[in-house]
C-alpha cells in the first residue's frame, strides 16, 4: 500500500510474536527501527544481515530509505518481522522482485511460533521421570 502523504510504500512482516510496519521510499540507504539506526537497534551483526537481506538480494540497500516501528517478541523476532515487511515493500514497488525475493524464500510467512507448556508437565512436550516403583 502506498500512503498519500508521504509517498511511502508500506507494508507488514510477522515472525514469531513479533510484527513490523515497514515504511520504504527513495532515498539514500537510511534504515531506522523504532526512532534507531538499525545496527544500534538490533545490537547482533546476524540480525542486522537479516533485517537487510531483502535489499542485499535484489542489490538496492543503498536506494532506498527505511523507517520501521517494532513491537512484540524478542530481536530474532523482529529481526525477522523487519526482513519478511521490506521484501513485501519491495514487491509491491516492483513486481519484477517477487522471484528473486520468492527464490530466496523471503516472502513466506515463518509460523513457527513457541509451544505452550501443558499442565502437570515440566515443558511443552518434557516428561517426569518415569519411575516404575
Amino acid at each position: 500500500m502506498i500512503d498519500a502523504k508521504t509517498k511511502e510504500i508500506v507494508a507488514l512482516g510477522r515472525r514469531k510474536r513479533a510484527s513490523a510496519r515497514v515504511r520504504i521510499k527513495p532515498g539514500s540507504g537510511l534504515f531506522v527501527v523504532n526512532g534507531r539506526p538499525v545496527e544500534e537497534y538490533l545490537a547482533r551483526d546476524t540480525l542486522v544481515q537479516m533485517a537487510v537481506q531483502p535489499l542485499e538480494t535484489v542489490g538496492l540497500r543503498q536506494s532506498y530509505d527505511v523507517r520501521a516501528i517494532c513491537m512484540g517478541g524478542g530481536l530474532a523476532g523482529q529481526a525477522g518481522a523487519l526482513r519478511m515487511g521490506i521484501a513485501r515493500a519491495l514487491v509491491e514497488n516492483d513486481e519484477n522482485a517477487r522471484g528473486t525475493l520468492r527464490a530466496e524464500g523471503l516472502l513466506t510467512r515463518d509460523a513457527r511460533e513457541v509451544e505452550r507448556k501443558k499442565y502437570g508437565r515440566p515443558g511443552a512436550r518434557k516428561r517426569f521421570q518415569f519411575s516404575k516403583r
